[in-house]
């Protein structure tokens, strides 16, 4: 049998009849983009994520462009991230007119280095072109950056501070959610994600209920809600009085009853997940650098990166053997020609670097051991092991 390098299949013979029944439910209920079940997931996320508000959306994406939204972020403002993260990560500045400002990350961790964060927003204001207004920190791979310095480095200089959970919703940092530091966190339920549906979704976890109120309205089309037509006569449906521009941002509700399900095992399999990055960084001590988490920090392992320097080679090695691989980011978002043009003051030499020597193998909650073994056996093969 091939090695899977996510197996999402076993995840759903565990759900199993529970599951079906609920998207069956759906399916019979008619009630098939914001049914009750959106509530539910939104009442469930804030209750496992440490947030009191919790809009669920259309994608991962679109959870990061919301709140830009929502501040009133574009043209001439900068928000500062990562480059070594997927796509998304910088794509909502531009869609909102604002510019991206790339930051390195840490050689070990591989999230947002507080201290070149630090020199970029100081080069950014000495130059007076862009006005910096927001970081968005990465949980990249499913592990938290570092949020305690990065939340004293927005507070320092009046910024909102994002935590782009798209890959990590369930980590946490000292036992406590990105949320508790951050202005808002944002994830993903793309199906590959530790919590993933069966198609897309997002979700924005927030602490300020006027800022809530203003994700509602721009979910669906900038309608009214209630703070909108308090003291105001409006006999008809608020949804068309629209209030600001907005989007179209709803999650169906059968993926809402799918999450509620994977909810209800999400602990147990980000423990699963540990154990497996445990025995990986058993089995491969000494053949390639294993991920390091930050001091405190507990991973939910959306990716087990490794660094090579002979990445290429051991992931033609691994395919040989018939074991999958993936390269998380072999192009910096900084790299690609749209991009291009964004400042990255200092210049982002760790990313670059990274780019060159990172490697993720088979990672998923139900990564049976002697599956696993062969995984890194055939790493070893590739050291002469």
């Amino acid at each position: 049998m091939p090695i899977p390098f996510i197996d999402l299949q076993a995840q759903r013979q565990r759900l199993g009849q529970p599951l079906e029944d609920a998207i069956l439910k759906v399916v019979r209920s008619g009630a098939w983009i914001m049914g009750p079940e959106i509530a539910e997931l939104e009442k469930a996320l804030g209750e496992f994520g440490e947030a009191p508000f919790v809009l669920s959306c259309g994608s991962g994406t679109e959870a990061l462009q919301l709140p830009l939204m929502a501040w009133g972020i574009g043209p001439g403002d900068a928000v500062f991230c990562p480059s070594f993260s997927f796509a998304a990560t910088a794509e909502v500045m531009p869609l909102v007119g604002a510019s991206p400002v790339f930051v390195d990350v840490r050689p070990d961790t591989f999230t947002l280095d507080p201290e070149r964060l630090e020199a970029a927003i100081q080069a950014v204001k000495a130059e007076g072109v862009l006005t910096p207004r927001a970081i968005m920190a990465v949980c990249l791979f499913g592990q938290p950056a570092d949020y305690p310095a990065l939340a004293e480095i927005a507070r320092r200089h009046g910024l909102k501070l994002i935590a782009d959970s798209a890959q990590g919703f369930g980590c946490t940092l000292d036992g406590h959610h990105p949320i508790h530091w951050a202005d808002v966190a944002t994830t993903s339920f793309f199906p590959a994600k530790p919590l993933g549906a069966y198609g897309d979704g997002g979700a924005v976890l927030s602490k300020d209920a006027r800022l809530h109120d203003l994700l509602v309205s721009l979910r669906v089309h900038g309608q009214a809600v209630k703070s909108d037509i308090e003291g105001r006569t409006f006999e008809h449906d608020p949804k068309y009085l629209n209030m600001r521009v907005g989007m179209n941002s709803r999650m169906d509700t059968l993926q809402a009853a799918i999450l509620l399900q994977k909810l209800t095992i999400f602990a147990d399999e980000i423990e699963a997940r540990n154990r497996v990055a445990d025995r990986y960084a058993a089995g491969l001590s000494g053949l390639v650098e294993t991920p390091v988490v930050i001091p405190g920090g507990r991973s939910t392992w959306a990716q087990y990166t490794v660094k090579c320097a002979d990445r290429d080679g051991l992931a033609a090695h691994l395919k040989a053997a018939e074991v999958p691989t993936a390269v998380y980011y072999p192009i910096p978002i900084h790299r690609q020609g749209v991009y291009a043009g964004y400042p990255a003051p200092g210049g982002l030499p760790v990313t670059d670097a990274l780019s060159g020597q990172v490697l993720s193998l088979p990672m998923h909650p139900y990564l049976a051991p002697d599956v696993q073994d062969q995984v890194i056996a055939a790493v070893r093969g590739f050291f002469g092991g």
